[in-house]
């Protein structure tokens, strides 16, 4: 298949595919890492709403995920928390993906946040009160609570005793193990300072502190921060028994491989593109066969961090873009608009990027609909 397709230049350059890599989904999940994949959801293009989704799309992703032995990370940041789906969207969703996750004995764990809050600073007991909220319609749809990065928690907390109060009564009545979040600035300015301090190394001890008073009620944390060594240092002092969930999407072979000390799991946006590689790379790992898991993700990494590129927070178009490339979905249209979010040129090399990774299913698809996509956005043919 050939494509011609434009440069920042104004330039027009013809593009040659490559052969896409066969994937079959596993017999079953990997057993050495616990793998989590941070779902998109797929708007309803046709309502006028806003934060309107097609359920049917959004859950066949899910079932998608699951097949491919990844658990579903549901309604974190991937999702558009904080982008555009409401609270009330996510709570349908949470509902929906856990009734699908009975259905098929898939994993999930699902995020609680306090976005059902108006933005800026509010009173802790009112943060810790929208918390329960969410941590309760998670519960009851048979989900793992992910404890959210809460922006109206950042706007109000005075220091690093506000977070130990308001986790320490979360934690205190969680149904069944939490994953906590630190999710960085670069996926969302507003958590500046999180933990109480925007030293990262004063922050680390923050939440090691609150992960120690409460290891029990702590399945592990999520740590999005792209960098690799702080990553290692936390998970290096976590309590026997709390896991590190790397959200490192530039450094995720490396973090998920480990060292003769240990090594994350993962809970990763980029791994709802990436998922048949993914599976692929995890179950070379549980076989011994690290030539083969590095080879697999090898050409993942330069597609990932494309995706994940300044400004980090709109990885999200990405991550659609592909979707709809690969055929998951019928359209490129997000919550909010979002697909403008990205350039042309961004979008193209994504193109590119996805097809050398050979995670374009359908070349043939993937070529009618880059060429549609360039039409409108007014790219000769």
């Amino acid at each position: 298949m050939k494509i011609d397709l434009p440069r920042a230049d104004g330039s027009i350059v013809p593009y040659t595919l490559g052969e896409p890599r066969a994937y079959p989904p596993p017999e079953s999940p990997a057993t050495s890492r616990v793998a989590y994949a941070a779902a998109h959801v797929v708007v309803d293009p046709l309502t006028g709403l806003e934060a309107a989704v097609d359920w049917e799309t959004t859950l066949s992703f899910r079932r998608h995920l699951w097949s491919y032995g990844l658990g579903v990370a549901e309604a974190m940041d991937t999702a558009q928390r904080g982008m555009g789906l409401d609270w009330a969207a996510t709570r349908e969703l949470i509902e929906r993906s856990g009734a699908e996750a009975r259905a098929c004995g898939g994993r999930i764990v699902c995020g609680a946040g306090t976005d059902q809050l108006p933005p800026g600073p509010a009173p802790l007991d009112r943060i810790v009160a929208a918390y329960e909220e969410q941590v309760g319609v998670i519960a009851a749809a048979g989900g793992t609570p992910v404890i959210m990065a809460s922006r109206q928690l950042a706007a109000s907390a005075e220091g690093p005793d506000d977070y130990v109060a308001v986790y320490g009564r979360l934690l205190g009545q969680v149904a069944r193990p939490a994953v906590l979040h630190w999710l960085g600035p670069m996926f969302d300015p507003a958590l500046e300072g999180y933990w109480g301090s925007a030293d990262l190394d004063a922050a680390a001890e923050s939440v090691l502190a609150i992960i120690g008073a409460h290891a029990d009620r702590v399945d592990g944390i999520k740590v999005s921060l792209l960098d690799a060594g702080r990553e290692v240092a936390l998970r290096r002092r976590l309590p026997a028994g709390v896991r590190l969930y790397t959200g490192d999407d530039f450094n995720y072979p490396e973090l998920i491989r480990g060292d003769d000390v240990g090594h994350s799991d993962a809970l990763l946006g980029i791994f709802d593109p990436i998922a048949p590689a993914a599976a692929a790379a995890l179950g070379a790992l549980d076989a011994g066969d690290l030539e083969a898991y590095e080879r697999i993700f090898a050409p993942t990494v330069p597609l990932a961090r494309h995706i994940f590129a300044t400004p980090t927070y709109y990885y999200k178009t990405g991550v659609v873009f592909l979707a709809w490339l690969a055929g998951h979905q019928a359209h490129f249209r997000m919550v909010g608009g979002l697909e403008s979010a990205r350039s042309v040129p961004h979008l193209v090399r994504l193109f590119e990027l996805a097809d050398q990774a050979g995670l374009l299913p359908d070349p043939e698809l993937a070529v009618a609909r880059m060429r549609a996509w360039l039409t409108v956005q007014g790219v000769p043919s």
